[in-house]
């Protein structure tokens, strides 16, 4: 079983791990206690299994020092579907709501003015798939049960800096793609869905990738190889992708 470098721990009990896309936090969790010979493993912020990028680990006694890092900012390249929302928020959810985006509506500026409009703390409904609690229940419990919930409760959220890397256009909808910095406890659903709605449209999250968490980069995380195909999932791609979607942008 491959084992972490030591460039991949920020202390003896803490590392930094990479999860894919397609598992939960807590199947990577699972995994960990595998690579690490422990049961005693915690994290200081989960992704959803949409999402891929960096996630802090603690083990053995690291477990009550995620208390340090669960506070930290966080930087995001986000997929933003505008035209369509769904009831999770991003793209594994059932529609609820589609309207094809007129092209005039899809300008540079008009997208730029809607995105700097959500800069800095606001407070904003939390997400109905979320682990935020109503009366002792997490939300996504009673999502999944049918039931609606007492009331949904706001959470300040905060996007610190936001640009736009790349727009295009897919059939009848358009994706934005841009790099957010948001403080700690922020939802990027939730902020693409606020997005479209500062542009007249229902929207939604279509791809999430977490980049940094304070100063700690994904790219120097721990990587777990896919035993189907034997091949890892390489930050480096992903960075190739990045450059020239500033190339892009900046013609």
């Amino acid at each position: 079983m491959k084992k972490p470098f030591r460039k991949n721990y920020i202390e003896d009990d803490i590392i930094m791990v990479h999860k894919p896309i397609g598992i939960s936090s807590f199947g990577l969790i699972s995994r960990m206690r595998r690579v690490l010979d422990t049961r005693k493993v915690g994290h200081a912020g989960t992704l959803d299994p949409l999402a891929h990028g960096l996630m802090i680990i603690g083990f053995n006694k690291g477990t009550k020092k995620m208390k340090n890092y669960v506070g930290m900012d966080k930087v995001y390249l986000a997929e933003i579907i505008i035209g369509k929302s769904t009831i999770t928020g991003d793209r594994e959810g059932d529609i609820v709501e589609e309207k094809i985006p007129y092209k005039n509506d899809m300008t540079d500026s008009n997208l730029d003015t809607a995105l700097q409009s959500l800069v800095g703390e606001k407070y904003y409904p939390a997400p109905l798939y979320s682990a935020v609690k109503v009366l002792g229940k997490p939300l996504y419990k009673y999502a999944r049960a049918g039931e609606t919930p007492p009331f949904i409760p706001e959470k300040l959220m905060n996007l610190k800096k936001a640009i736009i890397l790349d727009t295009y256009k897919s059939g009848d909808i358009y994706i934005v793609k841009i790099r957010a910095e948001v403080g700690s406890g922020t939802y990027i659903r939730t902020l693409a869905e606020e997005f479209g709605k500062s542009l007249g449209y229902p929207a939604s999250l279509q791809s999430l990738y977490r980049l940094s968490i304070g100063k700690y980069l994904d790219k120097d995380a721990f990587r777990m190889t896919d035993k189907k195909s034997g091949k890892k999932y390489d930050i480096m791609k992903v960075y190739s992708v990045i450059k020239n979607l500033f190339r892009i942008h900046k013609k």
